[in-house]
Formats: structure tokens, C-alpha cells, sequence
């Protein structure tokens, strides 16, 4: 570990990448539980290897692959559990949002919803976030770019689906 990368040098880095790492998480997890809960074993296990992380490189990006590799693995792990608690009443909004541009938020979300998991993950990562098409490649372990055709192909798809042309 170098004198650049001392843990406590990079916490407050950490500390502000936070609301972007809980926007990324919960469009993937889709619930704001488990969002929260794939931000803190990220920040934990960035924590943990705080000395793998190499001075000079984007740190929003090192946090965001362990965050998206986190996840694939939480995933992977799911698929292979039953719970039982998918329909639980607790995890449902009690009231309704009334503002007039939740409608087509929703629509859009649910659109970006159905999209083929590859499709979703790039558009949100690159859109939401704001992450150049050169570090989501690096999050994602590919070239640059199929990221821009990724993201690309899936406004395509979400366009097409919100003026009802089916997803």
C-alpha cells in the first residue's frame, strides 16, 4: 500500500460516492432493502481490500465493480434459495405517491424494468449514474465499444416500449 491509498485518505472519497453506489444498487436489487444492504457489504469489502485499491485510479469505478460484482454474486446465490417472503406486505409502499410525474416515472421504470437483464444493467449503470461509456467498460469487463451499442440498443428498446410498440 503506498502513502496515497492510506484507508483513511479514501474514506472521505468513499463517504460522497455513497448516494451514487445506493442509485446504482437499487436499480439493480429493485427494493431499497436490499439496496442498502449490496451498499454495505460494498463499502465493507472496499474497506476490507482498501489496499488493493491503486493509487491513481478512479475510485468511483473500483467501488462500482465490487458493488456490481456483489451483486452478481448475491444473485447467483438467490437463484439457488427459496425464502418464501416475495409477496410480503411490509415491503410494499403504504401510500401512493400523488405527484403528477410519477406516472411517467413509473412507466419508465417499469419499461426499464422489462428489459433483458445485460440491456438494464448498462443502460442504468451509464444513465442513472452517469458513468462514461470508457469506465462502465471497465466495470464490466469489456471494450468500450459494445457498451455504447448496449446502451444504445436498450433506449431503443425503452423508446419503443413507452410508445407501445411492446418490449
Amino acid at each position: 500500500m503506498t502513502d496515497q491509498t492510506h484507508p483513511q485518505s479514501i474514506i472521505p472519497d468513499v463517504v460522497d460516492l455513497i448516494p451514487a453506489l445506493r442509485a446504482y444498487a437499487r436499480s439493480l436489487t429493485r427494493t431499497q432493502a436490499d439496496a442498502s444492504d449490496l451498499v454495505q457489504q460494498t463499502l465493507l469489502k472496499a474497506l476490507a481490500n482498501v489496499d488493493k485499491f491503486q493509487s491513481g485510479t478512479r475510485l468511483r469505478a473500483w467501488l462500482f465493480t465490487i458493488l456490481r460484482n456483489t451483486f452478481h454474486i448475491r444473485s447467483h446465490i438467490r437463484a439457488r434459495e427459496r425464502t418464501g417472503v416475495a409477496d410480503c406486505v411490509s415491503g410494499e409502499m403504504s401510500v401512493q405517491p400523488l405527484q403528477e410525474w410519477a406516472v411517467p416515472g413509473r412507466e419508465l421504470m417499469a419499461a426499464i424494468e422489462r428489459l433483458p437483464v445485460d440491456s438494464r444493467e448498462i443502460l442504468i449503470l451509464v444513465v442513472m449514474p452517469g458513468e462514461s461509456s470508457e469506465d462502465a467498460a471497465r466495470i464490466c469487463r469489456c471494450a468500450e465499444g459494445p457498451v455504447k451499442h448496449r446502451v444504445s440498443r436498450a433506449r431503443t428498446m425503452v423508446m419503443i416500449d413507452l410508445e407501445g410498440g411492446g418490449a
